[in-house]
């Protein structure tokens, strides 16, 4: 059974994207040179309200690859797959190539 898991408020649900374990050439690589706390955002929450109500949206959207924090957010299993539950302030930015 598939299931499908929408963030309340201003929270974000990340697959988190394990780095390369060696090179094209099949040199392999140590854990501590490819660690980068990086993930690729599955879903978003609508967003928070502020104190009159107006909603503030979530910065990020689906697909976007982001930059986390070594430690926090909520992990959350769903089926096989392991996902991790950040609030929108606690992502450290957006990667582009």
């Amino acid at each position: 059974m598939a299931k499908r898991l929408i963030p309340t408020l201003n929270r974000v649900l990340v697959e988190k994207v394990l780095p390369p374990s060696k090179t094209s050439a099949g040199i392999l690589l140590p854990e501590k040179a490819s660690k980068l706390n990086s993930g690729k955002v599955v879903a978003v929450g609508p967003g928070a309200r502020d104190r009159v109500g107006n909603l503030i949206p979530v910065s990020v959207k689906e697909g976007d690859t982001v930059l986390l924090p070594e430690y926090g957010g909520t992990q959350v299993n769903l089926g096989d797959k392991e996902f991790h539950l950040y609030r929108d302030e606690d992502i450290l930015g957006t990667l582009h190539d």
